[in-house]
Order: structure tokens, then sequence, then C-alpha cells
């Protein structure tokens, strides 16, 4: 049977039309224009995401300068604390200073004894036992100079005691622990917590 529109009322005519153009347009809308919503609102959302990591790129830009001048500050302090406290191998160095001040102040040095260090976490402390022998002028004289060093160094323990048989040149028996501190090239770590105790063992029999 051949049927064609232009023999159709035109009513019917008009409402094969307004079919078929809202099945294009309903196509067109499923198949095309929504893909191409959701493809485009899915880059308007990485577009808003960028110009936010710009954002903080530029934030973070115009803070480099005070972050730089934070890290001179920080590398600057190292330095001084390096001064203060010397790495392990300027030790020897320190230790031979003080015998050189105890020489020029003219106290003799009975006994030189270093002990053990004690590992604390970003340094360590080294005692060193000294005994000496001059007079209490000589003595305050040396402790003067101990202060004046650019390192650390406390003397703690002292104990002092007058020579049985004194002479012009030494009046005075000294005993003192002169520590030093030692800065640690890593910081040692905190210790872990210690594990919980194992559930005790059920008894044979039970």
């Amino acid at each position: 049977m051949d049927i064609s529109l232009s023999k159709l009322p035109w009513y019917w005519q008009v409402f094969a039309f307004v079919l078929l153009a809202g099945g294009g347009s309903g196509a067109f809308y499923y198949y095309i224009e929504l893909p191409m919503r959701s493809d485009v609102a899915a880059r308007q959302f990485q577009l808003t995401a960028l110009h936010g990591d710009i954002a903080k790129g530029n934030a973070t830009a115009k803070k480099l300068p005070q972050f730089r001048a934070q890290v001179a500050d920080l590398e600057g302090r190292l330095e001084s604390l390096k001064a203060v406290l010397p790495e392990e191998k300027d030790v020897a160095e320190l230790l031979r200073q003080l015998q050189v001040e105890a020489v020029r102040a003219s106290l003799e040095i009975k006994a030189f004894k270093p002990s053990a260090a004690v590992t604390k976490q970003l340094h360590a402390e080294w005692p060193i036992d000294l005994v000496l022998e001059g007079t209490y002028h000589n003595l305050a004289l040396f402790f003067d100079r101990v202060g004046k060093f650019t390192r650390i160094v406390n003397i703690a323990g002292l104990d002092v005691t007058a020579k049985e048989v004194p002479s012009p040149r030494a009046t005075i028996t000294a005993r003192c622990v002169a520590t030093t501190f030692v800065l640690l090239d890593k910081p040692t770590p905190k210790p872990d917590a210690k594990p919980a105790a194992a559930p005790a063992a059920a008894p044979k029999g039970a």
C-alpha cells in the first residue's frame, strides 16, 4: 500500500511533522547536547580547581622571600649553635685549650680524666674530671678564662682543699668537673613506648 504524507489530511501532516521534529529534538538532546553539557560541566569544575591551585601557587610565591629569609635565619642560628656546641671532631681542640689555660694561669694539672659521654636527643655531654694545684687567685683566673670560651664549658662539683704543706705557687688542691657539650650530627630518636606485656600462659591441664 502506497502511503504518502501529501495524501493525508493537513492536520495529520502537521501531527506527523511535530512528531518527527520532537523525536529529532529528543534524540539530539539525549545523544548530543546532554553529553556535551556534562563534558562542559566537568571541564568547568576542572577549570575552577585549576584557578584555585593557581591562586594558592601565587600566594605561596609571594611568601617565598619570607620563607627564604626564615631559612637563612635558621641556618645562621645553626652556625651560631655550632660555635657554642662543638662537633665531635673539635672536642680534642677544646681539651687542648683547657690544658693551655691551666698552664697560663700557673696551675699544675694533677689529673685530667675525660669520662664517658652522656648522649641526649640533640647533643652529648662530655664531663672531664680535673685536679688542679695552685693558688686561689690562679684558680679564679683559670675559671674566668674558661668562662670566656666561645664554646660552652660548665664547671661543677668544685672542691677546694688547702695543702698540708703549701708552697708559694701551690696553696690549694682543686677538684672539679668541666662539662663540654657536643652537637650531634643526627638527633637521637626518642625511645618507643614499651610493648605491652604478653598475656600469661594458661596453666597446663586447664
